[in-house]
């Protein structure tokens, strides 16, 4: 959300809820940065509305989530998941930086936390008793600083980093350093930096002899955020997940969270289930619609290395089912008349899947054609950047190609016939 949103009227997230949870308050640090004269002013006023309407309204209990300072209020150290600030800058600089340079707040010691178990004490305190109420420390087991938690994340990843501390990176050029490097702002990097001069650890325990959460190591926190990442992603329909942030297509992809998108669409007068037939034949003797020397040279290549190249071809020219392989892919999830999607086993510096959806449109089909590429470490950037520009013709022609061979009248003869620049 934005600065202005905080202190707006939240009369819709508490209205009608009564004593069951509402929906969070929000917090201005994950937004734009708004100026420095009213940075705090606008966390409390967001604050005062969320307690007016909550009131007005009749819920019989807040839970506040802070950093490591009534109501039940729960305190924390790092969260570990997606779209913790601190988690997020953590990730950016292992897997952006082989060298860091790091101030000395790196040696402070943190005590981080799962995600799915900070959800797990925020639905717990839904539960207990209102004389239970008041402020609770929660953390994972483990206490470490903030260079062995770089360290862990950089091993889980498969990475090598090699990180010097230097005594003479003030608070502010830290914030200026995050911001060049990580998705935080300055501003809000230079609040990060001054609440993390200090260890952040617990040092209260009753949130143990209160609540029956048992948190999960730090290993094990960041191993399930990576999966369930992954997870969320195999399930997201890339047509609407790139629709829905208005960017049909720009250079270099379009970035979600730690991975880049190329997504890209076509309309073709036909009906989807016609449309999807070609996208069902790609690969093997049919070919990948639009200059297959490239993919043979790519081909040739990755065997080169090791690789699967594409002498694999497919079990059927016509079907596809989960588990196939087509060429170096392999079908990871196919659903008829709907979505294909292919993951890459060919030699990479990171991993790749090729999805394709078809969905209704007033003219008859839209098909999206998306490439998406989780890099590993700065090699696998250096690889989808380097690239971009040859990538781009490719999946640009791939897609124009298809479509007209979904559209051809002979839908069998239609391959060969629109098979450009071999």
């Amino acid at each position: 959300m934005s600065g202005d949103d905080c202190s707006q009227n939240w009369n819709a997230a508490v209205i009608g809820c009564g004593v069951s949870p509402v929906d969070p308050m929000p917090s201005c640090r994950a937004s734009r940065p708004p100026p420095k004269w009213y940075f705090e002013a606008e966390e409390r006023a967001g604050a005062e509305a969320f307690a007016r309407e909550a009131r007005a309204a009749g819920v019989k209990r807040i839970i506040y989530l802070g950093g490591l300072g009534p109501t039940f209020e729960l305190r924390a150290s790092i969260i570990i998941g997606s779209g913790s600030l601190s988690f997020e800058m953590v990730r950016a600089l292992v897997e952006k930086l082989p060298v860091m340079v790091t101030p000395r707040w790196v040696q402070r010691l943190a005590q981080p936390i799962g995600i799915e178990d900070v959800i797990a004490y925020l639905l717990e305190s839904a539960e207990l008793p209102a004389s239970k109420a008041g402020t609770y420390e929660i953390g994972g087991p483990d206490q470490l600083a903030y260079r062995d938690l770089l360290v862990t994340y950089a091993r889980l990843r498969g990475l090598r980093r090699l990180i010097f501390r230097v005594p003479v990176l003030t608070p502010r050029l830290s914030s200026l350093w995050l911001g060049l490097v990580t998705p935080v702002y300055a501003r809000i990097g230079r609040k990060l930096v001054d609440s993390i001069q200090h260890d952040t650890v617990v040092t209260d325990q009753r949130a143990r002899e209160v609540f029956s959460v048992v948190p999960r190591g730090v290993e094990e926190a960041i191993r399930r955020a990576l999966a369930n990442e992954d997870r969320e992603f195999a399930a997201t329909r890339w047509s609407d997940a790139v629709s829905s942030v208005g960017v049909r297509s720009q250079w270099g992809g379009q970035p979600f969270a730690r991975r880049v998108v190329d997504a890209r669409y076509r309309v073709v007068d036909v009906g989807p289930a016609r449309a999807f037939n070609a996208i069902e034949r790609i690969g093997g003797s049919t070919g990948w619609y639009y200059a297959d020397w490239l993919w043979r040279l790519r081909g040739w290549m990755d065997l080169l290395v090791g690789g699967a190249g594409l002498r694999r071809g497919r079990r059927n020219p016509e079907r596809l089912l989960p588990g196939d392989t087509v060429d170096w892919w392999r079908v990871e999830a196919v659903e008829p008349g709907r979505l294909l999607r292919l993951r890459a086993e060919m030699r990479l510096p990171g991993r790749a899947w090729l999805q394709f959806e078809v969905e209704s449109a007033l003219e008859g089909a839209r098909i999206w054609q998306t490439a998406i590429f989780d890099p590993i470490g700065l090699a696998g950037r250096l690889y989808w950047y380097v690239l971009y520009p040859v990538h781009s013709l490719i999946f640009a022609g791939m897609l124009r190609a298809l479509a007209r061979s979904a559209a051809a009248p002979d839908r069998r003869g239609a391959g060969a016939a629109v098979r450009a620049w071999r």
